[in-house]
């Protein structure tokens, strides 16, 4: 397997800049079912909040006109009056957070597209009457367009984009500079990012420049018939060379490092150090793309596809938050599950920018037992989590913070 470690040279742009300082913390400011509790204005009472526990950037549901009401089936990509508020209300929503500093992250779904009007075969694949009118040679010839083939993996089900068209390509970068500019978004987050070639983010983040960008490339881990295979190289591999066809010029979800760590938190905590001794998922290849999370709206929430199991989950993120990688902590775990879990995590995020901690940190794994994982990041952090019992040698180190099954200390 040809993997390099990239950390090593980045651009040195705007958006390499971010990259390079390793800072951010993610902050997902929605679930499933926050479309039935008037968003925009909900989050505009929390960004106070979302800036003094120290998140740098906030990703909001899509904005943009939705067939369904969580966003995902967009329409009318020009039209920001949506499920969850009025275009009115999103703006006041992006000047308070630009007010408090905190980034505005766009989710950008520009994989699959629904159609207003029927065309070639009877199908929906045409957009009559609403801006980006496209004809059916925007629809990939899979999904029953006039296009050409996908170019990755489809959405069933609805017309998806084809992207190697210049006209469709050409109006989307004109929609994403609208987004980045006009409305005043600052980050990217590119759903569905295994169905249309990485070549096409790359050019899409070239074009717009958005200051950080992150791609949902989700695709199922390697299960034996006894469960989760200790390798998950070829799953942390396929994210990798995502990132890589970017150009680099986007991070991308973690989800190898999700599907390891809430397997390990249930006893079997020796899953988190990988043959070579380093972290098992993205994070331990190129730790700088790799965005860890324990859950987002379609893992947890109501929908709970592969949810990380919730009594674990102050261990999980004591993992996430001491540990290299961008870090992303969810809505329901931060404003939903009580005001002690709120509070342990912001002490962790605390540590983590008072000691220095950023994406590239280094990491010695200490131990890596059934009931035990315990290393050292950076120089002055070190962490363990599991009911074994841990602590490091040396006066200098002192106690930070500890909670149900995790300990952190500093010097």
């Amino acid at each position: 397997m040809g993997y390099v470690n990239h950390d090593l040279d980045d651009q040195n742009s705007n958006q390499g800049l971010v990259l390079q300082n390793g800072k951010e913390i993610l902050f997902q400011a929605f679930n499933w079912e926050s479309h039935k509790y008037n968003w925009w204005r909900t989050l505009e009472r929390k960004v106070p909040d979302i800036e003094k526990s120290g998140f740098t950037t906030a990703w909001l549901p899509p904005a943009t006109n939705s067939f369904a009401p969580e966003g995902y089936l967009p329409q009318d990509l020009y039209s920001l009056n949506s499920s969850y508020g009025s275009e009115h209300m999103l703006k006041a929503l992006l000047y308070k957070m630009k007010q408090h500093r905190v980034r505005p992250m766009a989710d950008i779904v520009i994989n699959h597209r629904i159609g207003t009007t029927q065309g070639h075969g009877g199908r929906y694949n045409r957009y009559d009457g609403i801006s980006l009118s496209w004809d059916e040679r925007a629809v990939t010839s899979c999904t029953g367009g006039l296009g050409n083939r996908s170019t990755g993996d489809n959405f069933n089900g609805v017309p998806n984009i084809d992207h190697t068209q210049t006209f469709v390509r050409k109006d989307i970068i004109k929609w994403l500079q609208w987004l980045r500019y006009d409305v005043g978004f600052q980050d990217f987050r590119f759903d569905f990012a295994r169905g249309y070639a990485p070549k096409f983010a790359k050019e899409y983040i070239q074009e717009a420049k958005p200051i950080f960008s992150v791609g949902e490339y989700w695709d199922s881990c390697s299960y034996n018939g006894c469960g989760l295979e200790y390798n998950q190289d070829s799953h942390r591999q396929r994210i990798i060379n995502w990132i890589d066809n970017t150009g680099g010029l986007s991070t991308a979800f973690d989800f190898t490092t999700k599907g390891i760590l809430q397997e390990a938190v249930r006893g079997e905590l020796w899953r988190l150090r990988d043959a070579q001794g380093k972290p098992p998922g993205v994070m331990g290849w190129w730790a700088s793309r790799a965005v860890t999370f324990l859950d987002n709206h379609d893992t947890g929430s109501t929908q709970a596809h592969w949810p990380f199991p919730s009594s674990h989950v102050m261990e999980g993120y004591a993992y996430l938050l001491t540990h290299p990688g961008i870090p992303s902590v969810f809505y329901d775990h931060f404003c939903d599950w009580g005001e002690s879990i709120h509070d342990q995590i912001v002490k962790l995020m605390s540590i983590r920018k008072s000691k220095g901690i950023h994406s590239r940190s280094s990491i010695k794994i200490a131990e890596a037992q059934p009931n035990l994982y315990s290393a050292f990041i950076g120089e002055k952090v070190c962490m363990k989590i599991g009911d074994g019992t841990w602590c490091p040698a040396g006066k200098e180190w002192t106690l930070a913070t500890c909670g149900h099954r995790y300990a952190v200390w500093q010097k």
